[in-house]
């Protein structure tokens, strides 16, 4: 079945077509004009219709590279439907290096928006209604804070039955079910009926090319699902992720200086120490331990902590050890060299 013109900003996109649009946007003071880009893959064979879209937060630009990737695949001239992807939401933030717009808001809590509000809920309503109300699915991109890092996870809401089986199809090893959060772009899309998955993986303002290059095989792998893109006949067959139900901060008991002794990814127990902290002599040191059994799923990565800052990031599992093997399994398929998904060279 073939499909009709789509029509975004204004412009009518036709089957068969792929097109960069810039949707204006409010310009700066300096009377600089600045607009949110765009680029539609408008297949001429009827499918689902997907938005992917990175750098909400400014200073998270993992994202960017993984959009990047995607769109240079041959394999989307296979694409069924329509690939609507947006690099660089918060544009303002991006060129700053900042979480934020210059309003000082976070465009992430700033949904639904409005076109009479501030400029992050102006910039909030205009990619909702241009692009979020005309998908039928969602894929957030995003990273780690500054100075933290995290492990590749999914966080949805895993109640939802087709949220659940895209997330498990995106291949990483842990699923969050994690919380709507008032404004966010995951509970204006769940009013919608639209499921969106946010991935997290890596820090802010810096590459990481493990979440880059799992990010990119998992869009592919959530289209592949929904039938946006052939059936993968791989023989090898990924491990199924784990679902964690909570999650919990551990949090410095002192200010100083942070020895980390648990990589992202490990498995830990109630109480196991999994850093130091310490005063600049050695003459005080702070054994920090977890306060659950999990594993470490985010951390910071500066070692200087005030008393009280979160430090680790556990997700809990009724068994650790197959959490633990969950995560060697993901980390051993990276090795794996899929030519249709990594044809660049990496990142270094």
């Amino acid at each position: 079945m073939a499909q009709q013109d789509l029509v975004i900003g204004g412009i009518a996109i036709k089957p068969g077509q792929r097109l960069t649009l810039d949707l204006p946007m409010a310009s700066l003071y300096s009377h600089a004009p600045m607009s949110l880009p765009l680029q539609v893959i408008h297949s001429k064979r009827d499918g689902p219709r997907l938005f992917v879209s990175a750098a909400i937060h400014g200073d998270e630009i993992n994202g960017v590279e993984i959009i990047r990737r995607l769109l240079r695949l041959p394999l989307l001239n296979k694409l069924r439907g329509t690939l609507l992807a947006v690099p660089i939401v918060n544009v303002y933030g991006f060129v700053n290096g900042s979480r934020y717009l210059p309003d000082r808001r976070d465009l992430n809590r700033s949904f639904p928006g409005s076109d009479k509000g501030s400029m992050a809920a102006r910039l909030a309503g205009l990619f909702l209604d241009e692009i979020v109300t005309r998908s039928n699915y969602g894929i957030d991109l995003h990273t780690g804070a500054i100075h933290r890092e995290n492990l590749p996870q999914i966080r949805a809401n895993l109640d939802d039955p087709e949220t659940a089986r895209i997330a498990s199809a995106f291949h990483v090893p842990v699923l969050l079910n994690s919380d709507l959060r008032d404004g966010s772009l995951r509970e204006v899309a769940a009013e919608h009926g639209i499921p969106i998955l946010l991935y997290e993986a890596g820090e802010a303002l810096r590459f990481n090319e493990s979440a880059i290059r799992a990010g990119v095989k998992g869009i592919v792998a959530v289209m592949r699902s929904i039938g946006m893109l052939p059936a993968t006949s791989r023989a090898r067959q990924p491990s199924e992720p784990l679902v964690a139900r909570a999650s919990s901060w551990v949090r410095a008991g002192r200010s100083g200086i942070l020895r980390i002794t648990s990589p992202l990814g490990a498995r830990v127990r109630r109480d196991e120490v999994i850093g130091i902290i310490s005063d600049p002599f050695g003459q005080m040191e702070l054994e920090v331990k977890s306060n659950c059994s999990g594993i470490i799923i985010g951390r910071t990565n500066l070692p200087l902590v005030n008393e009280g800052e979160a430090l680790f990031h556990i997700a809990r599992f009724d068994s650790v050890r197959i959490a633990e093997s969950t995560v060697e399994a993901f980390q051993a398929d990276e090795l794996f060299v899929d030519p249709t998904l990594d044809e660049e060279p990496p990142i270094v």
